[in-house]
């Protein structure tokens, strides 16, 4: 497969956010590159339709209310020239107290649990602020759950899962509506050296049972949208781990889940982003 990569000039008010609106719509990885913010997609979608999901994009941008004024340019790239911008740009990163994320062609630090990504063709390399909040919260959280079961909403490249199972959790499952990103956490749970840690393609619906932590790497509307299933996949007692909140919506995302019978434990910011850890 071959890709386009787009570099865009964005505020940096607004570049974490655009960033996962690019994503929401089939964007294969991001990262930054001051003053730039570089992205990728398939070729396979055609670059008509991408320009029209840009488009798209910077239409919400705007909606929100943060600067909208972006400029772009594109380049076409070969597979191969893809693999060799990743291996550039996909350096090992230290999360949290113990985890390290790496990716399959570095050697694992010393002294750390490594978690090994190869970014392939999903989202997740643990260098978007969200990820490595999420992956910095699920250690500590893991100190003070059962360690039971652990469910990633929205798995991308798998690595929450993976960083949960490391972590202690007894079985961890990873869902998503990307059969790209199936692809990626299947093949990066092989290169952990992983049992019990299972990958669903589909929607939340394909989870089954109970959990003792939920985690939902998402965007507002899309948590406020499955805050039933997401509840009703939590354990009595049990916690979820929502994250992907803009400073500002928070509110909204609290009331929908308090509707529904939860309370919130605990509220994090991050720069421009909010979690929120909340029990049944």
């Amino acid at each position: 497969m071959s890709y386009y990569e787009f570099s865009f000039v964005v505020a940096p008010d607004a570049s974490d956010a655009f960033t996962r609106l690019l994503v929401d719509r089939g964007c294969l990885g991001v990262y930054e590159h001051a003053p730039h913010l570089v992205a990728y997609f398939p070729d396979s979608i055609g670059i008509d339709a991408i320009r029209h999901r840009i488009d798209d994009a910077l239409a919400a941008l705007k909606e929100s209310g943060l600067p909208g004024d972006v400029t772009y340019e594109h380049v076409y790239l070969s597979e191969r020239d893809w693999n060799e911008t990743w291996k550039k740009k996909f350096q090992p990163i230290d999360v949290g107290k113990t985890l390290a994320i790496v990716p399959p062609w570095e050697t694992s630090p010393a002294g750390r649990t490594a978690i090994i990504v190869d970014p392939g063709m999903a989202f997740g390399t643990g260098h978007h602020e969200t990820t490595r909040f999420c992956l910095a919260t699920i250690e500590r959280l893991a100190g003070q759950t059962a360690h039971g079961r652990f469910c990633d909403i929205g798995t991308g490249t798998g690595i929450l899962a993976i960083a949960a199972r490391k972590l202690g959790y007894a079985e961890a499952v990873g869902v998503d509506i990307d059969p790209l990103a199936i692809d990626a956490a299947r093949r990066n749970v092989i290169l952990n050296e992983l049992d019990n840690v299972t990958i669903h393609e589909g929607s939340v619906e394909k989870t089954t049972g109970q959990y003792d932590l939920v985690a939902a790497n998402l965007l507002s509307e899309i948590l406020k949208s499955l805050a039933p299933q997401i509840v009703a996949r939590m354990k009595p007692d049990g916690l979820a781990l929502l994250s992907g909140i803009m400073a500002g919506q928070e509110d909204e995302v609290i009331e929908t889940f308090t509707a529904l019978g939860t309370t919130v434990i605990e509220k994090l910011v991050d720069g421009r982003w909010v979690s929120l850890v909340i029990r049944r």
